[in-house]
């Protein structure tokens, strides 16, 4: 059993969220384990002050301080200011947020943890010593919530999910049938109004969101780039046809046995990750195959994507307590 403290800024969203799979897959397999939520404020703005310093100089200062903990796991970006408390400092980045104050002090890092083989490739690249544990998400099935033959994408607070073209694209198809967006109110420029459109502006109750997340045989996830990906595993647990791009790491998580690729048109950058950006006509021809698609096809579809999301979810414990041990 190791120590185990895990660092991340409590967002009230998917960092938060982060912490509380983190935490259970580690309890799951005996570690103890200690949560700094770090917020905005004095300790946060020292720490980027100390990096100034230099990786290597901050490690150096495990040798003079009391050592709380086995480990310390950081999310998304480097906490240089935690070093001393750990024997060894491990990073969970996500490479779409990676700073350059980031970069400036990976050198101090002893080991990442790549939740995708995308993240894996990029840090591997930059002389870090990197781990393959992959992730998990929440299992949001409800096998008693009817299926209906409609769309959904869950866009949130989120700026990268390509859901202003998808709107545009959507509303150049009344016949299309009804897709549903949830979005949050500082994300969205403003109310899409259409026939065929529930533009869900707001919050919603966590219930009302996972009866949605069940009632939509189709989910529209087409990620601009994803440091792992939750909505699109969060709709490959309720067994739905997930379509997504094709480039990664979205296609690592949706393949054509359990989803759609769509073709990319032109790509981007986002601090260490390629931004993608789908192709109009390869999209239309993508939602038309799924409107053709039967149900049993649907079905087959979904079940695939059930298999993987158990698969993944019980194996990620142990990929996790791998990395730990042969770090440590």
């Amino acid at each position: 059993m190791s120590t185990i403290n895990l660092i991340a800024r409590d967002n009230g969203f998917g960092l938060s969220r982060d912490l509380r799979l983190l935490q259970t897959a580690l309890t799951e397999s005996g570690h103890a384990v200690t949560i700094s939520a770090v917020r905005r404020g004095r300790l946060r703005k020292l720490g980027y002050a100390w990096r100034a310093k230099g990786g290597r100089a901050l490690r150096r200062l495990r040798g003079h301080d009391p050592v709380a903990f086995d480990v310390n796991l950081m999310l998304e970006h480097v906490r240089s200011e935690f070093f001393p408390q750990a024997r060894v400092n491990v990073l969970m980045p996500n490479p779409e947020w990676f700073l350059p104050a980031d970069s400036a002090v990976l050198s101090g890092v002893d080991g990442v943890f790549a939740k995708t083989i995308y993240t894996q490739s990029i840090f591997a690249g930059l002389g870090s010593r990197v781990a393959f544990t992959g992730f998990t998400s929440e299992d949001r099935l409800d096998a008693g919530v009817p299926r209906e033959r409609s769309f959904f994408h869950l866009a949130g607070r989120s700026g990268t999910k390509n859901t202003e073209p998808l709107l545009a694209l959507w509303r150049r198809h009344p016949r299309w049938p009804r897709l549903t967006v949830v979005q949050d109110r500082h994300m969205a420029q403003s109310a899409v109004v259409a026939p065929n459109i529930d533009h869900r502006i707001g919050h919603l109750s966590d219930s009302e969101l996972r009866r949605l997340q069940n009632s939509h045989r189709f989910h529209l996830c087409p990620s601009q780039t994803e440091g792992f990906g939750h909505y699109l595993v969060e709709a490959l647990s309720v067994g739905a046809t997930t379509l997504t791009l094709d480039a990664a790491p979205m296609n690592e998580l949706v393949t054509a046995d359990r989803g759609l690729l769509v073709p990319v048109a032109h790509t981007g950058t986002q601090y260490l990750a390629t931004t993608n950006f789908f192709d109009e006509t390869a999209m239309e021809a993508a939602i038309e195959r799924l409107i053709g698609m039967s149900d049993a096809e649907c079905e087959r579809v979904g079940a695939a994507a059930r298999g993987w999301f158990v698969d993944n979810d019980r194996a990620f414990p142990d990929r996790l307590d791998k990395a730990l041990r042969d770090l440590v």
